[in-house]
């Protein structure tokens, strides 16, 4: 059974949006303001949208008021559990070539989870994780800004209807209403299609991704 909070952001009823590569304690604070579901936190140190985690202490006011994912790569176990066990965030994102053996591990501590992949290896994955579809780039991790074949993804979405996937890739707000009427995701997860620039968020753009999803 998935946690209420977990079970508000992933719910197939309708689609939530999350705006990742979070930097800045300002920015978050006005992502939970504007109701937007759910914040990514990127902690793989070559990312250009990198949170320090000594710097994230902020996240964990944000508790009950946004959803709050931590994106690793290839980062192991113990981090992600240690920033989960403080309080620092609600689930962990997996955005590199991680095992399975990760996930099972993570899981069995209770710890949410989202498996990134492409729609190349896209499969229902282990730990009983939610899927987020993201192009392929090699060497590239925690998102590409590309976007993916959004009938290819709807045909995988109706094909695991039990399973919850997150749409990424090239989402802007000029495209985010007919992305989410063709994949019919169970959110849509965002980056630089909510920015000014790398990790500082664009609230025009946000409110514009929030109208999108409400029209």
């Amino acid at each position: 059974m998935l946690p209420p909070v977990t079970a508000d952001f992933l719910h197939p009823s309708s689609c939530s949006l999350k705006i990742c590569g979070v930097t800045r304690e300002t920015d978050a604070i006005q992502l939970a303001e504007l109701g937007v579901h759910a914040l990514g936190a990127n902690f793989w140190p070559r990312s250009k949208r990198f949170l320090d985690p000594a710097h994230a202490g902020f996240l964990k006011d944000l508790a009950g008021r946004i959803y709050r994912v931590g994106v690793f790569v290839n980062a192991g176990t113990h981090q992600p559990r240690e920033l989960f066990e403080l309080g620092l965030i609600d689930a962990v994102q997996l955005h590199g070539d991680e095992p399975d053996s990760d996930l099972l591990a993570l899981a069995a501590s209770g710890i949410p989870l989202i498996r990134s992949a492409t729609l190349e290896n896209a499969r229902v994955p282990a730990g009983n994780a939610a899927l987020l579809l993201d192009a392929h780039a090699p060497g590239v991790y925690g998102g590409t800004g590309q976007t993916i074949d959004w009938s290819a993804a709807a045909r995988f979405v109706q094909e695991n209807p039990a399973l919850p996937v997150i749409l990424a890739g090239g989402i802007v707000p000029e495209n985010a209403a007919i992305a989410v009427r063709t994949v019919r995701p169970c959110a849509i997860d965002i980056a630089s299609g909510a920015e000014s620039a790398p990790g500082i968020k664009d609230f025009d753009k946000v409110r514009a991704l929030l109208a999108a999803l409400e029209g």
